[in-house]
């Protein structure tokens, strides 16, 4: 066993006991514990709000000006645009593509419904390529066969905390000349080659939902890009498309960054990193205790940290044998879990129009049969990470 006595909450024998209590009692362990991250830093969001109700000044001020430029010196990128959430994010950078009717973008099944919703409001044609079995990110070889003549732009995914695969991606879309937009909401801090999320691609959508590694107390999201012309473009689109005051070139959305979320995002902006290394070390705990619970391949695959990158597990997500009776094994015992994502988007009603079938995409269609996300939050105890093990081995038959 590692010595965890170096992490905040490291293990020792009373915590293995009680943990193993925790485990066999009605203990809740919740998926996430968003109230114990805001109770430590407290004042800080507290003196952050009343500066902003001090200020008079609401929407679009000094607070989402400091936010995009924090965050862009975060991701690397050229410049951020705040915006109202990581689905307007990803709308208006399909928007500064200029993407409508008549094109089509290439995106994963296997990924949150606005990644596809999106494509549909603007008029394009969603075009599904399946995912590779270990990151579930969109596969490379699969995209290379699904972007044709009509392909405005591509979005990888980068799924629960950790890259596509970018740079066939990137190499592929360069040689068809077609844009690449990274959905980025799940990854901020993730990166893949020493890039960072949200440099890669022409533009790059973020979420700042509550739930996020990052997040507000309401929804936000921001744009990056490392192209000036095309974050005024965005910059623009975000207000209406207005250019000037009251002088409006093409028509936007009403997308703006609140001055009261960008206030908490730059206090947590600062606190990020912290919060990274925590998941990960959570991580690195539960690949541990899992392999002391001799589970076999075909009962628990564990998320895979792939080489080359910077996995920051906005979701620790196994694939289970028998998930749905898992998950009331679990949810019985009190221990928090979620499956993201239960249905592929190739088979929801509201895409029937495309064509697609069961079957077609069958790595994708397999992960939301098994895939199974298990807390993973920054003040996830260590207590509460061999209780979340032990009673996923009992479930399996296992004692640890």
């Amino acid at each position: 066993m590692k010595d965890w006595s170096a992490a905040p909450a490291g293990f020792g024998d009373a915590e293995r006991i009680a943990a193993r209590r925790l485990a066999g009692a009605a203990e809740k362990v919740p998926l996430l514990d968003l109230s114990s991250q805001h109770a430590s830093i407290r004042a800080e969001l507290d003196a952050a709000i009343a500066r902003v109700v001090g200020s008079g000044r609401y929407i679009l001020g000094e607070q989402v000006a400091a936010f995009e430029k924090a965050l862009a010196a975060y991701c690397g990128a050229t410049g951020a645009v705040g915006m109202s959430s990581g689905t307007d994010a990803l709308l208006v950078s399909l928007q500064a593509l200029d993407v409508g009717p008549g094109d089509e973008v290439v995106t994963t099944p296997f990924t949150f419904f606005a990644t596809a919703g999106v494509i549909h409001r603007l008029g394009a044609r969603p075009v599904f390529a399946d995912i590779e079995p270990d990151g579930l990110n969109i596969a490379p070889a699969a995209l290379a066969g699904a972007v044709s003549g009509k392909t405005k732009a591509v979005i990888p995914v980068h799924i629960f905390g950790q890259c596509a695969d970018m740079e066939p991606i990137l190499d592929e879309c360069s040689r068809r000349g077609v844009a690449v937009v990274e959905d980025a909401c799940q990854a901020i801090g993730a990166d893949i080659g020493g890039r960072r999320a949200g440099t890669m691609g022409c533009l790059a959508a973020f979420s700042f939902f509550p739930t996020k590694n990052l997040g507000a107390l309401g929804d936000a999201g921001a744009v990056t890009a490392m192209d000036s012309s095309l974050l005024e473009r965005v910059r623009a689109l975000r207000v209406h498309g207005e250019s000037s005051r009251y002088v409006h070139r093409e028509v936007g959305i009403n997308g703006r960054l609140d001055e009261l979320q960008a206030a908490i995002l730059l206090v947590k902006l600062a606190h990020l990193e912290e919060y990274q290394s925590a998941r990960i070390r959570n991580a690195a705990r539960y690949a541990e205790l899992f392999a002391e619970a001799s589970l076999a391949a075909d009962e628990l695959r564990l998320p895979a940290a792939l080489p080359g990158r910077r996995h920051v597990f906005h979701q620790y997500v196994v694939r289970a044998r028998d998930r749905d009776r898992l998950v009331e094994h679990l949810h019985s015992r009190g221990i928090g879990c979620a499956v993201y994502y239960p249905r592929p988007l190739h088979l929801q009603e509201c895409f029937g129009y495309l064509g697609y079938k069961e079957g077609d995409f069958p790595v994708a269609e397999q992960a939301c049969r098994e895939v199974l996300a298990l807390p993973i939050y920054p003040e996830l105890t260590a207590v509460h990470a061999e209780a979340v093990v032990a009673a996923v081995a009992g479930f399996y038959g296992r004692r640890v």
